[in-house]
């Protein structure tokens, strides 16, 4: 069974709160799953929003079994897989691929200085092409409405590979060292780097940080001696050193006063 029957059959047997954010142009669900302790904070974790990095969606549906049971505080929605298209198409077809269904690099269609990346690519691509204009996609559409209304107070995007952790997207100093607290509690957590972006823009953590104002992380999981795309033999080490990631992070922002 592959990760998008496992997700689907997760959905089916989810006992609590649940739902659809979107749905792709090929008609697949994008879903969430909440899980709730106590109102306050908030987070959204998005993992897999590049198609072969699929490993994330694995480690999703570990977190949130392991959040069911956490005594912790904080409500966290789950979206275990935001390229649902694409991650066929890197099961299928091309395992290296990491666009959606419609070659639009979904990590560069957010409105974040959207389009003046070092690497961006103005035609379909397999990778880093930003679409014709910012939200451009369904996949970006549904997660930037989505994230409206629940009002985050962080946020968490899950990829692979580098175990590396990102912080930074142009936020003013104050910002940027309340941040780099969080990130400083995740890297002890798991042992990663944290990393400054360079060149990189137009992604979920950048519109964020920029838009909303709040603590964003992408962490990257998986050394960089693994192979896109990464496998199964490598999800046991991957979760346990990010086993912890969820409550850490809403814990730092308990401390904030959110």
């Amino acid at each position: 069974m592959d990760i998008l029957s496992k997700i689907d059959r997760f959905y089916k047997n989810y006992k609590y709160e649940k739902g659809i954010i979107g749905c792709t142009y090929s008609h697949r669900n994008i879903y969430y799953f909440c899980v709730k302790k106590t109102d306050a904070p908030r987070i959204i974790v998005q993992y897999s929003i590049h198609a072969r990095e699929y490993i994330t969606a694995y480690l999703a549906l570990k977190h949130i079994k392991d959040f069911l049971k956490e005594k912790s505080r904080g409500t966290v929605y789950f979206i275990p897989c935001l390229n649902p298209d694409g991650v066929q198409i890197a099961l299928h077809k091309n395992p290296l691929y990491k666009a959606n269904g419609r070659k639009v690099d979904l990590n560069v269609n957010f409105d974040a200085k959207w389009g003046t990346g070092a690497f961006n690519k103005t035609t379909p691509d397999d990778e880093n092409y930003i679409g014709q204009y910012p939200f451009s996609e369904r996949e970006t559409v549904a997660i930037r409405d989505f994230t409206y209304k629940i009002k985050p107070h962080g946020t968490i995007s899950y990829h692979a590979k580098g175990e590396e952790i990102y912080y930074e997207f142009f936020q003013t100093e104050r910002d940027r060292k309340r941040d780099l607290k969080i990130a400083e509690a995740i890297a002890k957590e798991t042992g990663y780097k944290i990393k400054s972006t360079v060149g990189s823009v137009g992604g979920y953590k950048d519109w964020c940080i920029e838009k909303l104002k709040i603590p964003s992380l992408t962490i990257e999981v998986g050394n960089d001696g693994l192979s896109h795309p990464i496998g199964q033999e490598s999800l046991g080490d991957i979760y346990k050193k990010n086993k912890g990631v969820i409550k850490v992070f809403t814990e730092e922002l308990w401390k904030l006063s959110l």
